[in-house]
C-alpha cells in the first residue's frame, strides 16, 4: 500500500511546480524593488516631482536584531514640531511657485516628503526611496530596468551628518540636494559631495566668529562641549584651530551625543563641576542641548557664561525649558532674522487631513492638541475634531523663532524652480518637451542668482554655499520669566578680518544677571615688568609672572619676554622701561675730585713759593751749592706735575686722553732727569775733589742740561709712537657697573703705557740707587740723602700704585693715579727743597759758605 500512496503524491507535486513555471513564463519581466517599500509621509503629483526629507520624529527605540528574521522597520519616537515646521515652509514655497505666473507658468510642482527620524540609515534609505521609486516598472528587452530619477531635487536633511550620507549616495546620480539647515564645513568638499548645496552658511566661518567672539572679551580659558557628530566635531574642530591662533586654550572638549547613556552625559557634568573655567562653548544641535540641559537642571549649574552656536542659540523650546536660567546671559551666532511675508499664516494654518497619505499630519495634530481622532478609553482625553484653533495654543509648532531656517527652505524651493524656469525656457509658456536631466539642473542651480519676494538675494559659491552673515545674539530675561533674544552685533566674513565683528553699542546681560563681563582665563594677565613663564605640563594659557632680570624691560602686558636695555640705558625699580644711566667719571663738582684738585693746586703754589724763596735767595750759598739751574728746571717740572694730575678730572674727551697720560709721562720723566742730574753732579763733584781728577769737565752745566734733554726726548720717542699706533681714546665702560656708566680713557695700546711707565720706573731706580751710594759723603751741601729719601718714597708710591690702579672699579683708578702723581711730586718737594727753604727762612746763620764747606761727619741711616 505504501507504494501506491507513494506515487500519486510525488505526481501531484510534480504538477504544480510545472503549473508555477507555466505562469511564470507567461508574466511580462518586471522591476522590482528589494525590500519592503518606502511610502512617503507627505505627497502630491506634480510635473516636476521635489523631494524632502525632515525629521518628523527626533528618535527611534532601539532593537536588537537576532540576524535570523528579517529586521523590523524602524520605530520612530518623540514628535518633532520643527520637521514638520520646515515641511510646511517647503509646502508654502511649492504653493505660491504653483500660483504664479511669472516662475514656471503651466508647470506644477508636486512633492514626496519622506521621515528620516534623526537617522542616518533612514535618511540613506528614503534617499534611495526618492531617487528610485516604488512603482513596478516594465522592463523592455533593450534597456532593463532604467529610467529617469522620480524626483529632480531634493531639500533637506537637517542635520550634517544625514546629509553626508545621503550626499555620498545620490552624488554619483548628480541629483542637486539643498540643506537649510547642515552646516558642517566638510560639506563644501565638492569632491565628495558633488551635488550637495546649502542655503545656511557654513560652519567654517562660525567657528571662526565664535573664536573672535570669545576673543573679544578676553576669554582665553574656555571649556567646550560638542555634538558628537559631523556637525559638532568638525565645527569644534575648526574653532579649535582659531583659538589657538588667537591664543585661546580649551580646560577640556567634551562630545556626547543625545542617546549616549546616562553615565556619559554625568561624565560631563563632573569635568564642568571640576573645571575652573567660567566660560563654556556649546558647539551643539538644539535636540542635544535639550538632553543636555535636562541634566545641567538637574545639578543646578548655574553662573557659567555660555557660548552657542546656531544650532540652539535662537531656540525658544530650549529656553522654555530651561527653569533654572542655567543659560541666562548667553551669547551665541544666529542666522540673521528674515520675514517670509504670507509664511507664518500658512503654517499656523495647517488643517489634518484624513487621507491615508497624511496620517502624519494626523498624528501630529493629536499631538498639538492631546486629542484623538477616534474616541480614546482614556479618560483625560477628548476627541479631535479637525478644526481646533491654533491661535492661542503656545508650544514648539506656534513658534516662529525660527522664521531664518523656515526662510531656507523657501529659499531652496525657489532655487529648484529657478533653475528649471530656465531650463525649460520659459516666458509665458514653459516648454514641455524637454527632457529634465538631474546634472543640467544642478548645473543651473549653481549659477541663479535672484532675489526673493521680500528682497533677499539667494546665490551659491564655488562650493554651493551662501554667503556668510550672521547675527550675535544675548539672551536676556525679562520681567515676565520670558527669555528676550535681543541683537548685540554682526558678523560679517566677506569684510576684512578686523572689521568682520561688530558689536552694537548696547547694554549685554552675562550669566546670573550680571552687567560686567565674566572673567575666565587660567593665569592673570602679567602686569609690565613681567614676562610670561609657562607652567609644566599645562597649555599656553596657564603661566606665572616672573619679574624681568635687572638691565632688562618689558613694557606690554603679558609680555613672553623681556627686552635688554640698551646698554647705555637700565631698567628702573618697575622694569617696565629703560632708563638712562648715570654716567660716573671723577668730576670737579664731587668732594673727592674737588680734594684732589684743591691738593693739586695747593702743590702748584708750595711749588711756585719754593721757587719765588729759591729766587729771592738764590745767591746765597746754598741755593748756588746744590746747581741752581736744575733745582729751578725741577721746580718747573714739579709745577707741571701737579698741574698735569688736573687733566685727570672732568668728562674724559679725546685730546684729555691723550694729553693726561702723555703729559703725565713727559713730565715726570723731566722731573726725575733733573734729579738724576743732580745726583750726578754731586758724585762727580767729590770724585772731582780728589787729586788728579779731571772728571767734572764731562759734567758741567751743558752736559747738565743735555742730559735732561735726552733722558726726556727719549720718553717724548716713547709717546709720539704711542700716540701714533694707538693712542689712548675715551671709553664708555658698561661692565664695571651694571647701573652706571663709566666714562674712562681706554689706554690704546697697554704696551705704550706700560713702557712710559717703565721708563720712569728705570729713571727712578737709577736715580735711587745713585743717591743710595753717595748719602754718606761728607760735605754740608751733600743733599744726595734727601735725594735718597724722594726716590724712596716715589718708588714705594709707584710701586703700590700698580695694584691699586688695576683692583679700583671706575674713577677710584683714576683718583688712585692722580694721587700716586700728587704723593710722588709731593714727596719729590718736600725731601728735595723744604730742608733748604727751613734754612733759608729760619736759620740763616747756616746759609753761609764757610757754613757749607764745613767738615761735618754725616749721620748714617
Amino acid at each position: 500500500c505504501h507504494p501506491v500512496v507513494k506515487w500519486p503524491e510525488q505526481g501531484w507535486a510534480l504538477l504544480q511546480l510545472l503549473l508555477v513555471a507555466s505562469f511564470s513564463q507567461a508574466e511580462e519581466p518586471v522591476c522590482r524593488q528589494r525590500g519592503d517599500p518606502e511610502n512617503p509621509q507627505l505627497s502630491k503629483d506634480g510635473d516636476i516631482m521635489l523631494g524632502g526629507i525632515f525629521s518628523f520624529h527626533s528618535s527611534w527605540k532601539g532593537r536588537q536584531d537576532s540576524y535570523r528574521h528579517k529586521p523590523l522597520p524602524l520605530e520612530c519616537t518623540s514628535l518633532n514640531f520643527r520637521g514638520f515646521q520646515f515641511a510646511q515652509a517647503m509646502l508654502f514655497a511649492i504653493g505660491e511657485i504653483n500660483n504664479s505666473t511669472e516662475l514656471l507658468p503651466g508647470i506644477s510642482l508636486g512633492y514626496k516628503m519622506y521621515d528620516a527620524c534623526g537617522s542616518i540609515a533612514r535618511s540613506v534609505r528614503v534617499a534611495l526611496a526618492l531617487a528610485n521609486g516604488n512603482e513596478i516598472v516594465p522592463a523592455p528587452s533593450d534597456a532593463p530596468c532604467t529610467r529617469p530619477a522620480q524626483v529632480q531635487a531634493i531639500m533637506g536633511e537637517t542635520s550634517s551628518s544625514p546629509c553626508m550620507a545621503i550626499a555620498t549616495v545620490i552624488g554619483p546620480f548628480h541629483i542637486p540636494m539643498i540643506s537649510h539647515f547642515a552646516t558642517c564645513a566638510c560639506l563644501s568638499d565638492k569632491t565628495k559631495y558633488p551635488s550637495f548645496l546649502r542655503t545656511i552658511p557654513s560652519d567654517y566661518y562660525q567657528s571662526r566668529a565664535l573664536a573672535q567672539l570669545v576673543k573679544h572679551f578676553g576669554w582665553t580659558w574656555v571649556g567646550a562641549i560638542r555634538t558628537n557628530d559631523d556637525y559638532g566635531n568638525n565645527g569644534m574642530a575648526t574653532f579649535t584651530e582659531t583659538a589657538q591662533q588667537l591664543s585661546i586654550c580649551l580646560e577640556y572638549s567634551e562630545a556626547f551625543f543625545r542617546t549616549d547613556p546616562p553615565d556619559k552625559i554625568q561624565k560631563i557634568i563632573d569635568t564642568i563641576k571640576s573645571s575652573t573655567s567660567r566660560v563654556i562653548v556649546a558647539f551643539l544641535s538644539h535636540m542635544d542641548m535639550d538632553v543636555l540641559i535636562h541634566e545641567l537642571s538637574h545639578h543646578n549649574l548655574t553662573g557659567y557664561q555660555w557660548v552657542g552656536s546656531e544650532g540652539w542659540i535662537l531656540d525658544s523650546q530650549i529656553a522654555k525649558i530651561d527653569r533654572h536660567h542655567i543659560l541666562d546671559g548667553s551669547i551665541g551666532l544666529s542666522i540673521p532674522k528674515a520675514h517670509v511675508s504670507g509664511m507664518r499664516e500658512f503654517i499656523l494654518n495647517v488643517k489634518p487631513l484624513n487621507s491615508s497619505s497624511n496620517e502624519m499630519f494626523t498624528k501630529f495634530w493629536e499631538e498639538l492638541f492631546n486629542c484623538k481622532f477616534k474616541q480614546s478609553s482614556a479618560e483625560n482625553q477628548r476627541e479631535c475634531t479637525g478644526n481646533e484653533d491654533l491661535t492661542g495654543v503656545h508650544n514648539g509648532f506656534t513658534d516662529m523663532s525660527l522664521m531664518p531656517i523656515f526662510n531656507n527652505v523657501y529659499k531652496g524651493v525657489y532655487a529648484v524652480a529657478h533653475a528649471l524656469h530656465s531650463i525649460l525656457g520659459c516666458n509665458e509658456t514653459c516648454n514641455n518637451k524637454v527632457q529634465l536631466d538631474p546634472f543640467t539642473i544642478l548645473q543651473h542651480i549653481k549659477r541663479i542668482q535672484f532675489k526673493t519676494k521680500d528682497g533677499d538675494e539667494v546665490y551659491f559659491n564655488e562650493d554651493g554655499d551662501p554667503a556668510a552673515k550672521y547675527e550675535i545674539i544675548n539672551w536676556q530675561p525679562t520681567q515676565n520669566d520670558i527669555v528676550d533674544f535681543v541683537t548685540v552685533g554682526l558678523h560679517d566674513a566677506s569684510l576684512p578680518a578686523d572689521k568682520q565683528l561688530n558689536l552694537h553699542n548696547k547694554s549685554l546681560i552675562w550669566a546670573k544677571n550680571s552687567k560686567q563681563v565674566p572673567v575666565s582665563v587660567c593665569s592673570e594677565k602679567c602686569a609690565p615688568g613681567t614676562r610670561k613663564v609657562l607652567q609644566k605640563g599645562k597649555p599656553v594659557c596657564c603661566y606665572d609672572c616672573i619679574r624681568c632680570a635687572e638691565g632688562e624691560i618689558s613694557n606690554m602686558t603679558d609680555s613672553i619676554t623681556c627686552d635688554r636695555c640698551h646698554p647705555e640705558f637700565w631698567s628702573n625699580e618697575r622694569r617696565d622701561a629703560c632708563v638712562k644711566k648715570e654716567a660716573e667719571f671723577l668730576s670737579y663738582e664731587e668732594i673727592m675730585g674737588a680734594l684732589l684738585t684743591a691738593a693739586s693746586l695747593f702743590g702748584t703754589c708750595m711749588t711756585a713759593v719754593v721757587a719765588l724763596i729759591f729766587f729771592r735767595y738764590r745767591k746765597t750759598p746754598i741755593v748756588r751749592a746744590n746747581n741752581s739751574e736744575l733745582s729751578f728746571l725741577l721746580l718747573f717740572s714739579l709745577t707741571l706735575c701737579f698741574l698735569c694730575s688736573l687733566t685727570f678730572i672732568g668728562r674724559p674727551s679725546e685730546w684729555s686722553c691723550m694729553l693726561r697720560h702723555t703729559a703725565f709721562g713727559i713730565t715726570f720723566v723731566l722731573c726725575i732727569s733733573c734729579v738724576l742730574g743732580k745726583t750726578i753732579v754731586v758724585l762727580m763733584a767729590f770724585k772731582a775733589t780728589l787729586p788728579g781728577s779731571n772728571v767734572m769737565k764731562w759734567f758741567g752745566p751743558t752736559q747738565q742740561r743735555l742730559s735732561v734733554l735726552a733722558f726726556t726726548l727719549i720718553q717724548v720717542v716713547i709717546c709720539i709712537m704711542w700716540l701714533t699706533i694707538s693712542p689712548p681714546f675715551p671709553l664708555k665702560n658698561f661692565k664695571e657697573f651694571k647701573d652706571k656708566i663709566i666714562l674712562e680713557c681706554d689706554l690704546g695700546s697697554a704696551v705704550g703705557f706700560w713702557a712710559v711707565l717703565g721708563y720712569i720706573g728705570i729713571l727712578a731706580m737709577l736715580c735711587f740707587f745713585l743717591a743710595f751710594l753717595a748719602r754718606k759723603l761728607p760735605d754740608n751741601f751733600n743733599e744726595a740723602k734727601f735725594i735718597t729719601f724722594s726716590m724712596l718714597i716715589f718708588c714705594a708710591v709707584w710701586i703700590t700704585f700698580i695694584p691699586a690702579y688695576v683692583s679700583s672699579p671706575g674713577k677710584f683708578s683714576v683718583a688712585v693715579e692722580i694721587f700716586a702723581i700728587l704723593a710722588s711730586s709731593f714727596g719729590l718737594l718736600i725731601c728735595i727743597f723744604i730742608p733748604k727753604c727751613y734754612i733759608i727762612l729760619l736759620k740763616p746763620e747756616k746759609n753761609t759758605k764757610k757754613n757749607m764747606m764745613g767738615k761735618v761727619e754725616p749721620k748714617s741711616f
